[in-house]
């Protein structure tokens, strides 16, 4: 089967690759900031150059001052790591630096790539309007064959780099043994070696998986473990994961697609441009997923928070499992489990749907419950109710618990139809929708979950005026404006 080419950027920090990364792609995917090391997990898409399908992987920033002692050197140095292991598994390495004179950590990383000399292409960012050109020649005598002078933020001489991406990669065929992508987020727990078209197809109809919660709530190790890959750098400094790491995998022949995200502070504590950007990508992640795992720390429970990142994914009909994190840590107790359900319940009403799965994302307990439960959520947000089915049950619902019956509250439920699917929307014509208290709209709702198959999902629901209805409003609008059409006439 034929083999998606790798092509990855690279460079130190700060020297412009997110935003070739998102000029190359034709939008903005990756974060870029003026502050060095912004980028820090490999983030990989799929992209068309020339006509060409490939894929590209912005890296993080090659860094040769670390404090190795240091929490934050300690987090550069997984970054350096894992930039190391995904050029070795590249087919094309664009080898990015900013005009200007090399630094040192230019030179040791040119040094440190010479065994890859075959696949670099030397790019020269920030050359905007001449800027600095001639000094950019230079590169030339560190053994590259040729350099190419660009400006990824206003666009300069990017044509020429895309041909030359495009007769690199396509003028040789690829080696059957580079395609390892274990650095980035592109395997699955099967076909683990290669991305092909197949792949490709099904992850358009993959189930899409969005990985949110609190910083440091072991988000990016989940996400680890059902890709079976290290795409997702771990650290115990909160904040570590930053733009949204892509993954995929196979359970029981589904296929499936995570978005590991950023933590989500509250708006108050979140006070860097990088975090904020960070948290906005987490936030829109759930407009491309179809289930949200909510990742909550087993010890600290369901805070307000979780409840208000919960609210948002109610609220666009995803399909929620509010995942119990770190469960290995948590005393073995009788009916901790319970209890703890229990609590989550008390604190959020409204979400009792939602199935709570323990796991311990680190030694893989509860895994594969959690993507059991994944599976049935799936069907039902798909599910599709034939109207002929749906106003059978209706009739029934009407006959065991008729509407009120008051002069005041008294109204006629008349038909209902799905609207959609994934989400899941109903509408049901009244005589007098006005009038449909909301008690009686979660009647209908709690119906529909139990007795149609929707019992994990968020189910909404439109009380809509009757045909019968709509025409006796227009008729009253009708003859309220014709006095006024009268009037104009004369």
């Amino acid at each position: 089967m034929e083999k998606l080419p790798v092509v990855v950027l690279a460079g130190r920090p700060n020297v412009g690759k997110s935003t070739l990364f998102n000029r190359l792609l034709h939008k903005r995917r990756a974060i870029t900031s003026p502050t060095p090391g912004v980028t820090r997990d490999a983030v990989a898409m799929d992209t068309v150059i020339l006509g060409k399908r490939l894929r590209l992987v912005d890296t993080g920033g090659y860094k040769l001052d670390r404090d190795k002692n240091s929490s934050i050197g300690e987090l550069e140095e997984l970054v350096v790591e894992r930039t190391l292991k995904t050029l070795k598994n590249a087919d094309l390495v664009i080898l990015l630096f900013e005009a200007g004179e090399l630094s040192s950590e230019d030179e040791e990383f040119i040094d440190l790539l010479r065994p890859y000399q075959e696949k670099l292409l030397a790019v020269v960012n920030k050359t905007e309007g001449g800027r600095r050109e001639a000094e950019a020649w230079n590169l030339l005598s560190y053994g590259f064959e040729s350099t190419y002078l660009i400006s990824a933020e206003h666009g300069d001489n990017i044509d020429e780099l895309e041909k030359a991406i495009a007769d690199r990669i396509f003028s040789v065929p690829l080696k059957e043994d580079t395609i390892d992508l274990s650095a980035i987020a592109t395997n699955g727990i099967e076909n683990s070696s290669e991305i092909n078209a197949e792949n490709n197809k099904a992850k358009s109809s993959a189930i899409r998986i969005a990985i949110l919660g609190k910083p440091n709530t072991g988000k990016s190790t989940l996400s680890n473990r059902l890709t079976s890959t290290s795409a997702s750098i771990v650290s115990d400094i909160p904040g570590t994961t930053r733009d949204v790491v892509e993954g995929v995998f196979t359970w029981k022949k589904r296929n499936f697609q995570v978005l590991d995200t950023a933590g989500i502070r509250r708006k108050a504590k979140v006070n860097e441009s990088i975090e904020y950007y960070s948290v906005n990508r987490a936030i829109n992640s759930i407009d491309e997923a179809d289930i949200v795992f909510l990742i909550i720390d087993a010890q600290e429970s369901l805070t307000e928070q979780d409840k208000k990142i919960a609210a948002l994914a109610h609220d666009k009909g995803r399909g929620i499992v509010l995942v119990l994190n770190k469960w290995d840590t948590m005393p073995e107790i009788k009916n901790t489990f319970e209890a703890t359900k229990d609590r989550i319940h008390f604190l959020f009403g409204q979400m009792e749907y939602a199935p709570i799965i323990a796991i311990s994302a680190i030694n893989g307990s509860g895994i594969d419950s959690l993507l059991n439960t994944s599976l049935r959520m799936y069907d039902q947000l798909t599910r599709q109710i034939k109207t002929a089915d749906l106003n059978q049950a209706l009739e029934k619902w009407l006959t065991e618990t008729p509407p009120p019956s008051g002069p005041q509250t008294h109204f006629k439920l008349r038909y209902a139809v799905q609207l959609s699917a994934n989400p899941v929307r109903f509408a049901f014509f009244a005589s007098r929708p006005h009038v449909v208290s909301q008690s009686y709209t979660a009647f209908l709702r709690n119906r529909i979950r139990r007795e149609l198959g929707f019992s994990l999902i968020p189910v909404d629901i439109e009380i809509r005026p009757s045909k019968g209805q709509q025409e006796n409003e227009r008729k009253n609008t009708s003859k309220k404006k014709k006095p006024a059409l009268r009037q104009r006439r004369k």
